[in-house]
């Protein structure tokens, strides 16, 4: 069955977190990734992989001249500075970045970053001209305490930078109980929460929210992809370990064609 959009007008975007996995010898890998796109394996999406920041140079050059775009996986709010071992999002963009991921889960718990943190990664990444993926998602607890909704409606709010144009942000919902379980939300439930999120967007933001994107995030395989992302307000997915091989990243990007 051809894939049908959700969000009337938005392109797909299948973004790959690699996390911190590879090594130059996966630099092919990456490669694999952009020929199969060149070559519309990916259909009417946008694809973006996200290596550590060690490859990501390295990478961008070996895929120039594909439609696949690279992304840092954080940056630090300051354009530079005494800031050992953090990375700008100046420097992101000088390696051949496009995109950045800020706040994502394991950010905001291991590193404890806050909300007023993430906006202001969010913000720097704007200024240098990236496109924000600004993550938002619940746990297991504050999701069986009731609470998702008022979680990730308050993680939106503090959050997304104040001023900005709509294609420069785009919003990943990750269910954090769904990353590396095996646990996967039921698509009534994604379909719930990225209402919820569409209409937060439609509320407080000066244009109309329908023009950002929304991606899921919790534990995307081949297997459920073609389910998750003909959710409604489901506009792509970001990828955890089934971006680290093509076979398998290709296989959920192919939802798209």
């Amino acid at each position: 069955m051809p894939y049908r959009p959700r969000s009337p007008g938005l392109r797909p975007l299948v973004a790959g977190n690699w996390k911190m996995n590879g090594s130059r010898n996966d630099i092919d890998e990456a490669a694999k990734i952009c020929s199969a796109v060149a070559g519309g394996e990916a259909g009417k999406a946008e694809i973006v992989i996200c290596p550590p920041a060690t490859l990501l140079m390295a990478m961008a050059s070996s895929c120039n001249g594909s439609p696949v775009r690279f992304g840092g996986q954080d940056c630090h709010a300051e354009p530079s500075g005494a800031f050992t071992g953090d990375i700008s999002a100046e420097m992101l963009k000088d390696a051949g970045a496009s995109f950045v991921i800020v706040g994502h889960s394991e950010r905001r718990r291991a590193h404890h970053e806050t909300d007023k943190i993430v906006r202001a990664k969010a913000t720097a990444a704007l200024r240098a001209g990236l496109v924000a993926i600004i993550c938002v998602g619940e746990t297991r607890a504050e999701r069986e305490a009731g609470g998702a909704l008022p979680i990730v409606g308050g993680q939106l709010s503090g959050s997304i930078p104040e001023n900005f144009s709509l294609e420069r942000v785009v919003i990943a919902y990750e269910p954090v109980w769904a990353i590396g379980t095996g646990l996967t939300p039921t698509a009534q439930d994604v379909a719930e929460m990225h209402r919820f999120i569409r209409d937060r967007l439609n509320r407080h933001l000066p244009e109309p929210g329908g023009n950002v994107r929304i991606l899921y995030g919790g534990s995307v395989k081949p297997a459920n992809a073609g389910e998750l992302m003909t959710v409604k307000n489901v506009d792509g997915a970001l990828v955890g370990g089934a971006s680290l091989t093509s076979a398998e990243f290709m296989a959920i990007a192919g939802v798209y064609r």
